[in-house]
């Protein structure tokens, strides 16, 4: 158990949040969310110990232990891969340490005997014989192949160190979990696993992350950083979603009678009550949502963007159509092979592939501007398609404002009409004068969001466009283009954004591709699938 007594933390003027005080209890999870600069991840810091807080304290549980997925993926370049898990239990790790010391002195004496002795049963207390058993099967679960166990850290890529280091973490049953974006990096499979792996633990999560179904999956509760304060609400995050939408209709209708307000809100907490037999935690989670009071819920404090499209005409009946497309990287190695298809307008079609290069390639491929291997695209007549690169670095190569830099690509050059558009993605007043070079991550990706608006092409080609972005405005571009009535070509990692808005699922590999008319969840789970998957890589991908 972990309780957070009377914290507060101030930067100067600014206040992130004060007088919290929360009590976090074995058998649950607890989802972090906030807008961007709430506070989020320097509350976890705060919980680890790492950053102090400007007033109050984190008590830990006498003899607990807490474990922390750590963010400096070079910390451990100078251990093996397997090493790098054992160390995820400091404990444990220097019983090892000091029992292999001392057998490996020369003049072994009687006192060594009984110090070794003493060890040896501290580490089978620890269940030590199995440690590296544990870790191998947390390693394999991750996708971490046992080829690699043995690898110095040094010698991993950028995206199996953050895997290694996920599963340090999680190594040794640890008391207290905190991840702050745990799916990071991670491919389907592995998120699957590892909410498994969370739904099964027993003791204390606290996790930060953007990803909707992760935390729906995982999640008891949800800890909501809002008006300067760190409230916490039960239920999973559709759940505190939508009884904050409810809570802000209701409050824009304050003339409702009192009757009519509280039969909405059983109704509305009956309805979650239902759907959460689904899940694993489904008992307890039933029986906490039928105790809570929603009138706990205020009306949430953050701003969702107004993403809407609208195409400057529609399409007609033939929209793309790619036959025998055929791609190599630049060491002559396939990315995909005779890749073939043909679209109708409505299709929103999500592309899969192990090699995200793939989707890049075979996106600039049909949008023009890489040349193929082998293979034809054709463009209906009717049709104009916007595309929004997941690497979007090169459009802000300049010091323009963002009302010039929005400007470049609009035919209306008025000032106000351009915005109208910046002001959709929730930059207004002086933040338009800021100059684009300097803006961050998820800032870029809104300027994007607003250029694709404005082009208003009637095929859209979006390359993991909720990269970056806070959940406020994933949830406003998934719900819009739920709503989108032309042809989508997109990629994500976000399985809630993929499985609502998906019609077609293609995936690409370098033996060929699959191409299913199935929402993602039935793809994932669908048994012809798995077998084409069997074929096409010679095994089923982990």
């Amino acid at each position: 158990m972990i309780n957070v007594e009377n914290l507060s933390l101030q930067f100067n003027k600014r206040v992130l949040f004060d007088d919290v005080n929360l009590k976090f209890t074995p058998g649950n999870c607890y989802g972090v969310i906030g807008a961007n600069g709430a506070g989020k991840s320097t509350f976890l810091r705060i919980l680890s110990g790492e950053q102090d807080p400007t007033t109050g304290k984190v008590n830990l549980a006498n003899g607990s232990r807490m474990a922390v997925l750590k963010q400096n993926h070079n910390e451990f370049d100078d251990f093996t891969v397997l090493n790098t898990v054992l160390k995820g239990h400091d404990k444990l790790w220097d019983i090892m340490q000091a029992k292999d010391a001392i057998y490996a002195k020369e003049d072994f004496s009687e006192a060594d005997g009984v110090k070794a002795s003493e060890l040896e049963a501290e580490f089978a207390e620890m269940d030590g014989w199995t440690a590296e058993a544990d870790a191998a099967d947390l390693l394999s679960g991750l996708g971490i192949n046992d080829s690699l166990h043995h690898t110095q850290m040094s010698d991993l890529s950028g995206k199996e160190k953050v895997r290694v280091l996920l599963a340090q973490a999680l190594f040794g049953n640890p008391d207290v979990l905190l991840l702050d974006e745990p799916t990071n990096d991670l491919d389907a499979n592995s998120i699957m696993w590892l909410e498994n792996f969370l739904a099964d633990f027993n003791n204390t999560v606290i996790v930060v992350s953007h990803d909707r179904h992760f935390l729906d999956m995982v999640c008891t509760h949800i800890v909501d950083i809002d008006f300067k304060k760190i409230q916490l609400f039960t239920g999973n995050y559709s759940f505190w979603y939508q009884a904050s939408q409810l809570a802000t209709r209701q409050k824009a209708q304050q003339n409702r009678k009192a009757e009519e307000k509280k039969k909405e809100l059983l109704e509305f907490i009956a309805r979650f009550s239902a759907n959460a037999a689904k899940s694993k935690q489904a008992t307890s989670r039933k029986k906490m949502l039928e105790k809570l009071d929603i009138e706990e819920i205020q009306p949430s404090n953050r701003k969702y963007p107004a993403i809407i499209w609208e195409p400057q005409r529609e399409a007609g009946d033939q929209i793309l159509e790619v036959k025998g497309l055929t791609q190599k990287n630049e060491e002559g190695l396939y990315l995909y092979k005779d890749v073939s298809f043909k679209l109708r307008r409505g299709d929103k079609v999500a592309f899969l592939a192990n090699d995200p290069i793939a989707i890049t390639s075979l996106f600039k491929v049909i949008s023009g501007l890489e040349k193929p291997v082998a293979g034809t695209v054709d463009w209906g007549v009717t049709t104009t398609h916007s595309y929004m690169p997941n690497n979007n670095h090169e459009y802000f190569n300049n010091n323009y404002n963002l009302i010039d830099w929005l400007r470049q690509y609009s035919e209306e050059k008025d000032e106000t009409f351009i915005r109208g558009f910046l002001g959709k993605m929730l930059f207004s007043g002086e933040e338009t004068l800021k100059e684009c070079n300097v803006l961050s991550g998820g800032e870029k990706v809104r300027c994007m969001l607003s250029k694709t608006m404005l082009e208003g092409a009637n095929v859209m080609i979006l390359e993991e466009p909720t990269n970056h972005l806070d959940l406020e405005s994933i949830t406003a571009l998934n719900n819009s283009l739920i709503e989108f009535k032309e042809t989508l070509l997109f990629s994500s990692h976000d399985h809630e954004f993929v499985n609502t808005i998906a019609n077609r699922i293609i995936e690409l590999a370098p033996a060929g591709f699959i191409d299913r008319e199935l929402t993602y969840d039935d793809y994932l789970r669908h048994p012809a699938v798995k077998e084409e998957k069997a074929k096409l890589y010679g095994a089923v991908p982990a």
